[in-house]
């Protein structure tokens, strides 16, 4: 095993701007030796990755994947929209979005040296956003939406429903990424996010010189608009705007949701 210290991985960095794992592994190759190990990290092109990875990464790619018995969203994300549809960029969010699916969402991990290429070969921050993975089985019915732009995908959708049909599923899933909710139902919202909501509308209501004795009706009427607004069961349907999304359902149950807009 090769001698070195912590100071000298820290120096390294240091000197050639790698990340701490690139250095400790330079070191390992050298035999400890710092400037063979600079070289090393030079010719590898990982000289500078850490200054790389302090930059702000919001754009980037999603990709949705519906199994058999599960589906799954992966985002990966990086500096530029240029990047973000490149081939190489997108194809590796769907692959990852693929295992996710087939193995769980674990399966993230086999992508770590794929994704430090692509950070060399692409010289921009890249790194793995959120990954989600719904299951299903039994009477569960998952669909979901993926909305592309210029070749990327940059809003991923998935929805599970008890006793629903797929294609059903598929419309809530294009409810989603249009209505883009915050909680799947009333019971979902935080109370302290409920109660701030409340006392703000009982400010607003006030200042509005309302009269008290219609203060409490005139606040819950406000308040359902904000669930509304905000809980997916309980938003507008946007195919009939007449009925709110739980009035769609039939018999099903929509037991779970995941959203994922890249760069929100």
């Amino acid at each position: 095993m090769a001698s070195y210290t912590a100071a000298d991985v820290q120096a390294l960095r240091k000197q050639t701007g790698a990340g701490m794992l690139d250095a400790k592994k330079a070191l390992d190759e050298t035999d400890g030796d710092s400037a063979k190990a600079a070289q090393l990290l030079r010719e590898k092109g990982l000289a500078g990755a850490s200054k790389r990875s302090d930059r702000e990464n919001e754009q980037g790619a999603c990709f949705v994947v519906i199994g058999d018995d599960a589906g799954a969203i992966v985002e990966l994300k990086c500096e530029t929209d240029f990047v973000a549809k490149s081939e190489a960029f997108t194809s590796t969010v769907e692959e990852m979005a693929m295992a996710v699916a087939d193995k769980g969402v674990a399966a993230v991990d086999e992508f770590t040296d794929k994704v430090d290429e692509l950070k060399l070969t692409l010289k921009e921050n890249i790194a793995v956003g959120r990954v989600i993975r719904v299951d299903g089985g039994g009477s569960s019915v998952i669909d979901g939406y993926l909305h592309l732009q210029s070749g990327r995908g940059v809003v991923g959708v998935l929805v599970k429903l008890d006793g629903g049909s797929k294609e059903l599923a598929h419309e809530l899933a294009l409810h989603v990424a249009f209505a883009r909710p915050s909680y799947l139902s009333r019971d979902d919202v935080p109370e302290e996010v409920v109660a701030a909501e409340r006392s703000t509308l009982e400010t607003m209501t006030r200042n509005e010189g309302k009269p008290e004795a219609a203060l409490a009706k005139i606040v819950e009427g406000r308040l359902d608009g904000f669930f509304k607004a905000n809980c997916l069961l309980e938003q507008a349907f946007v195919k009939d705007e007449k009925q709110r999304v739980r009035d769609v359902l039939g018999g099903a149950q929509l037991t779970e949701y995941a959203l994922v807009v890249v760069g929100g």
